[in-house]
């Protein structure tokens, strides 16, 4: 059963270091991000499952101990998903990296970690069994759910300006705010994937998760500095 989920976005800038002299612009998105984890630690699940947009060579499970790294984006930084000691051969991909550096920052020890890498192009038909399948899993299950919201808000956005992004990012950030399942459900895949809004998939799954475990919501922080939507939400 779902006990908790804290959503986050991905941008690898959340980490300082990436980020370099850019930092401070997220310091208030980077501090709701650990205060939404914190709230996991809170629920004390038996079983903590990270989601996270991911291309085709990086989908699929990744085990406790699995590492990643933000060498691609010039940083020599390696992360690791919860405490092994062995370490598993695939590497997360950037999107599960950034969640395994939010659980390190949080001192995460609450329970086993495990990862998911979800496909952008899920459907809403195969992400909410999904869901229901995780939620089962364990007596007391948590998700820490990465993902973004459309890539379009501005010119200078990844996407170019696209004058849907604004109502899709606030349909997103409301559903996520207030843990209305139908709502997420709800989101349709092809303006989704038009708007580059990466975190889709992932907050269908939790739709799915989510079920009838009676979860409220809270929207702790929701910008778009670079164009990009960002929310960060607590459903407890």
């Amino acid at each position: 059963m779902l006990v908790a989920a804290a959503v986050c976005p991905c941008p690898p800038l959340l980490v300082p270091e990436v980020a370099a002299g850019a930092a401070p612009e997220l310091d208030a998105l980077r501090a709701a991000c650990l205060d939404a984890v914190g709230v996991l630690a809170a629920a004390r699940p038996d079983r903590l499952v990270v989601l996270g947009p991911a291309d085709e060579a990086a989908q699929g499970p990744y085990l406790q101990g699995a590492l990643g790294s933000f060498r691609g984006f010039g940083v020599d930084l390696e992360v690791r998903l919860g405490a092994a000691k062995t370490v598993p051969e695939r590497e997360l991909p950037p999107s599960l990296s950034v969640g395994a550096w939010l659980l390190l920052r949080t001192e995460w020890s609450g329970a086993p970690v495990e990862a998911l890498g979800v496909a952008e192009s899920l459907p809403r038909d195969r992400a909410l069994p999904a869901g229901r399948e995780i939620a089962a899993s364990a007596p007391r299950v948590a998700l820490l759910v990465m993902g973004d919201g459309s890539a379009c808000r501005t010119v200078k956005a990844p996407g170019y300006f696209d004058e849907r992004a604004e109502a899709f990012d606030a349909a997103a950030a409301r559903a996520l705010g207030t843990a209305d399942t139908e709502a997420l459900a709800a989101l349709d895949m092809e303006p989704a994937a038009a708007l580059q809004a990466s975190g889709r998939a992932c907050w269908q799954v939790l739709a799915g998760a989510a079920g009838d475990a009676g979860l409220s919501g809270r929207l702790l922080r929701a910008e778009a500095p670079y164009g990009v939507g960002y929310f960060v939400a607590s459903w407890s």
